[in-house]
């Protein structure tokens, strides 16, 4: 069994949309995974939105769901942890460094493009110089800065588009994206599975 856990912003768009939309391909595929999600910046208690609630009813999910907001005790439970921003997995890896190894962006987990990975690889390196300079009061030097820029220019964007305010739209193609990766990424679980 492996523990998967989405985190988003609020906990009440982005995340319980991939958690249900997980829960649910993972069911149909076999996949034994328990997957559960929460927000940096989530109320805890706090019910999905109603365009949330519309699109998973759209893809025959109706659950009963509450935000909760990202704690020690899930990023401790969690194997591997899916974020749907740059930002939010940013904010993972600040509070629990211990997690890094294992949170990644959604998309960024499923790119299979060796050069983009490559990339990928080396601005997390930098980043974390970057972090570590900064807690002894120093900065990267200039070609470490330029490359950071050089690679976020060159690398494809991670993020997950942001609904939350927007049009049942905006939602749908929220979803769209969620759902794209989510079906790449149960392809690789399941090409790992096949292996052990």
């Amino acid at each position: 069994m492996k523990n998967i856990l989405f985190v988003c912003t609020g906990n009440t768009c982005r995340s319980p949309m991939a958690e249900a939309m997980l829960r649910k391909l993972a069911g149909e595929r076999q996949l034994g995974l328990e997957v559960r999600s929460a927000g940096v910046a989530a109320m805890d208690g706090a019910t999905l939105s109603r365009h949330t609630e519309a699109v998973l009813r759209d893809h025959g999910i109706e659950e009963t769901f509450r935000s909760t907001s990202l704690h020690r005790g899930l990023v401790e439970w969690a194997d591997l942890i899916l974020t749907l921003t740059q930002s939010h997995k940013r904010h993972v890896i600040q509070r629990h460094p211990a997690a890094a190894g294992k949170t990644y962006t959604l998309k960024e987990y499923v790119e299979d493009d060796p050069a983009v990975l490559n990339d990928l690889k080396e601005l997390d390196s930098l980043y974390a110089s970057q972090e570590m300079m900064a807690s002894l009061g120093k900065e990267l030097s200039v070609g470490e800065r330029e490359r950071m820029i050089e690679i976020r220019q060159r690398i494809p964007s991670f993020d997950i588009s942001d609904p939350f305010g927007g049009s049942r739209e905006d939602y749908d193609i929220a979803a769209a994206e969620i759902r794209t990766a989510l079906h790449r990424l149960t392809d690789k679980l399941e090409q790992g599975k096949n292996r052990s």
